[in-house]
């Protein structure tokens, strides 16, 4: 079982397919942004490239820790965007607050169109908070640092 960071390749199929609005406006003004979401996940879970799509499997408790299963929603910070020849968007950083997590990875999906995966982010080892807030940091919203790019 491991987690390993990766922008999944169902993803990238499918923004090919024009299925995932991050709400830029230019393709599809006329209805709303979709609705992504961030999962917590143990050590004992699996989750790279292959992921398709959100799952509980060892998805962070839900009892008595102040995680809700399914995660929280993000907040785009940079709507789609280029500089170059990359295009890339940023996440707001994400506050579990009042949280007793450990989690070794998270799952960014699509909630609008059926969970499906649109990232794994490997922590690198276990992170916990005790009864106190739980964060994930995005990188700097840049063309080289930006949470999701295309190059």
């Amino acid at each position: 079982m491991a987690i390993s960071q990766a922008m999944t390749t169902s993803f990238k199929v499918e923004i090919l397919d024009g299925m995932h609005n991050f709400g830029s406006g230019v393709v599809r003004a006329s209805t709303a942004a979709d609705v992504f979401k961030l999962a917590l996940y143990t050590s004992s879970a699996t989750l790279d490239a292959s992921t398709t799509a959100y799952t509980t499997s060892n998805e962070v408790s839900s009892s008595g820790t102040n995680y809700t299963a399914g995660g929280l929603t993000l907040t785009i910070s940079q709507a789609p965007t280029f500089t170059s020849t990359t295009a890339w968007l940023d996440f707001d950083d994400l506050t579990f607050p009042s949280a007793t997590i450990t989690a070794n990875g998270a799952l960014i999906y699509n909630a609008t169109q059926g969970n499906k995966a649109v990232a794994v982010l490997a922590f690198g080892g276990d992170k916990t908070s005790t009864a106190g807030n739980f964060t994930i940091q995005f990188p700097a919203a840049t063309s080289t640092t930006a949470i999701l790019r295309i190059a």
